[in-house]
């Protein structure tokens, strides 16, 4: 079932983590922090919205980081119950697929809990001083990937975030697979 975030909360403020990443180093918020700003994405490895749209994601990764954005992913899902979300399967599809961004691994669900994730993929967008400014689609995608001339959201308004500071006002929620939580 299709989920979505709520809109976002322009200010608040990113909760830290340090969480393993696939390459092997332990990395925190402040590591992947940028001058610019900062993007913390919740994906997963089987996922189809993710998986839709992952080329558009690493694509757009690539183009932030080139502005100044720091990019991290976080996989936050329930290994046990969804096993292609595994930190073993992680790394491989992170090495598969060239990730430009280190992909974290949440295995205590605890980082998605802070950020209050909902769906993969959600994006948390944040101005240089951690602020959050924007927690949007990536564009007009579902499960399927749209046309390629689709309008780039998450890319114009973390541009829009390292130029000004400040993320649009209007806002349309991402859409995705709930997060796989844990059983009580």
């Amino acid at each position: 079932m299709a989920v979505s975030p709520p809109v976002c909360d322009f200010g608040w403020k990113a909760p830290d983590f340090t969480l393993p990443a696939t390459d092997g180093r332990r990395l925190s918020l402040q590591d992947i922090r940028g001058p610019k700003g900062t993007l913390v994405m919740f994906i997963c490895n089987h996922c189809p919205y993710v998986l839709a749209v992952l080329d558009r994601i690493i694509r757009d990764a690539r183009d932030l980081a080139a502005l100044g954005i720091g990019v991290a992913a976080i996989c936050s899902n329930d290994a046990e119950a969804y096993p292609e979300d595994s930190f073993e399967n992680m790394k491989r599809m992170a090495e598969e697929r060239g990730f430009p961004f280190p992909y974290l691994h949440d295995e205590d669900q605890s980082v998605a809990r802070a950020y209050g994730a909902a769906c993969t993929p959600d994006f948390f967008g944040f101005d240089a001083d951690l602020g959050l400014q924007y927690r949007g689609r990536l564009d007009a995608s579902r499960r399927e990937a749209g046309p390629s001339d689709l309008r780039r959201d998450l890319y114009e308004a973390m541009k829009q975030v390292a130029e000004t500071g400040r993320g649009p006002a209007e806002q349309i929620p991402s859409m995705g697979c709930s997060i796989k939580w844990k059983a009580a």
